[in-house]
């Protein structure tokens, strides 16, 4: 299956720009989908739960809305074949147009950009409540606040885990995060059960009838929490095995783990603090258990694994602008590849700074998480739909039926049909959506 190439499954063979690291493996590749999906949307399941009316509408919402995911991430494995483009942005403008490209990258970029100050601000609520909880009676010191924790992990951890040249780089972080945001789901579900000392239980979840608006309040935290999009096509052309068969078994097994992980942690967090669960569910449990600070511990670095993915698809928009910068086109040599290290690195320490300052000084951003999520939806249902139909119509998708005819002047006429259409005439040049190969024999030719 790894020897498979985009021509054998009938996948447009538009070379993909040749990349100086090694390939990434299918299994690197799922985890990398899967942690760019598993991260803090993870804290606001439960709080879903509650606000769409009870378990059964979630469920619902969240069935169908993965259906769209997965076909989502197959259409943009696909765009990225006919394309020929290695980044999201790339595959718009190549396929919808420069205004379209300019469009998908503005939303693009401020979508990254907000989802990175929003991981720094979980980072540092969990820091903050982890000094809270080995701190319980003394007053904090200033090591402990976030101005002083935030900055340190961002110098220390990561800006270095995000200057790496290639996502497929992450590959072992993406290991470590996922693991630890399993922990968390596996600790939610044990607690459910065990229910430790100190934790107050909640008669029933509220299963009242809700309006049947209440269903879509759920839609912009499963954007938020399936987002993953941005980085498909990225981690599809740094894979090994580029076939649209494979790209599909990759998606779907993401998005199932993603699924399973969410719904144990929606189901079990409602189920044990109903109408009293926090928008974030670590907030509902004592600060004292251990298993939930070590849980807070573990999710904070699975956030720290998951950023550098984002900072990579946000420096790739930060990087095609500096293509056509004048320090690219008329600067040093040195300049002029916007992956080396003269531009990556800056570049890389400016998203760091911008938004380490953002988390710091704006205000509580919960409310624009469901900003966030709408936004997300561009890239998961539009952008791929506009894909889609470009792609379908410079590249069509169908199978091809081949046959063989002989001419009246002893040619030897090859054609290949796409499914359900028809050949009005043979012989002559056909439209763009047949291949017609029109050769002779040398004893036929004369």
């Amino acid at each position: 299956m790894e020897g498979q190439t985009r021509g054998s499954r009938g996948l447009p063979e538009k070379p993909l720009p040749a990349t100086t690291h090694p390939p990434l493996s299918s299994l690197g590749a799922v985890f990398i989908l899967l942690k760019s999906a598993l991260g803090a949307g993870l804290l606001n399941f439960p709080w879903a739960f509650y606000k769409a009316g009870g378990l059964v509408p979630t469920f619902l919402v969240a069935l169908v809305s993965l259906v769209f995911l997965i076909s989502g991430l197959v259409i943009l494995g696909y765009a990225a074949s006919v394309s020929g483009q290695t980044t999201y942005q790339g595959v718009v403008r190549e396929l919808c147009g420069p205004a379209m490209g300019k469009l998908c990258e503005a939303c693009f970029l401020t979508n990254l950009l907000m989802i990175s100050v929003a991981f720094l601000r979980v980072i540092g609520d969990q820091l903050e409540k982890l000094c809270d909880s080995l701190l319980p009676d003394a007053p904090q010191p200033w090591y402990a606040a976030q101005s002083f924790t935030l900055p340190l992990i961002s110098v220390l951890v990561i800006f270095p885990l995000s200057a790496l040249r290639d996502i497929a780089l992450q590959e072992y972080t993406s290991i470590l995060g996922t693991l630890a945001a399993c922990y968390l789901a596996l600790v939610i579900t044990v607690q459910y059960y065990l229910w430790p000392q100190g934790l107050i239980r909640q008669p029933g979840p509220l299963l009242s009838p809700s309006p049947w608006t209440s269903v879509f309040s759920v839609f912009p935290t499963i954007c938020f929490g399936f987002q993953c999009h941005e980085a498909a096509v990225s981690i599809y052309c740094s894979m090994q095995n580029q076939s649209l068969p494979h790209w599909t078994l990759v998606s779907v097994l993401s998005l199932m783990a993603c699924c399973l992980v969410y719904t144990l942690t929606g189901v079990y967090g409602f189920l044990t603090f109903g109408t009293e669960v926090s928008a974030d569910i670590l907030m509902s449990y004592p600060g004292n258990d251990t298993a939930i600070i070590v849980a807070r511990v573990l999710f904070a670095v699975s956030i720290v694994t998951v950023y550098p993915i984002v900072l990579f698809l946000g420096r790739s928009v930060m990087q095609d602008f500096w293509k056509k910068s004048y320090w690219a086109t008329q600067g040093s040599p040195v300049l002029a590849d916007p992956s080396g290290p003269w531009v990556r690195l800056p570049l890389t320490f400016l998203w760091v700074a911008v938004t380490l300052a953002m988390a710091l000084f704006l205000p509580d951003l919960s409310e624009i998480i469901g900003v966030i999520g709408g936004l997300s939806a561009f890239f998961i249902f539009i952008f791929p739909g506009l894909c889609l139909i470009s792609a379908v119509d410079t590249e069509p998708i169908g199978p091809r039926v081949k046959s063989r005819t002989t001419g009246s002047h002893g040619y030897h006429h090859e054609q290949f049909e796409e499914a359900g259409t028809d050949i009005n005439r043979i012989g002559v040049v056909l439209p763009r959506r047949y291949c017609c190969v029109v050769w002779c024999e040398a004893q036929d030719c004369g």
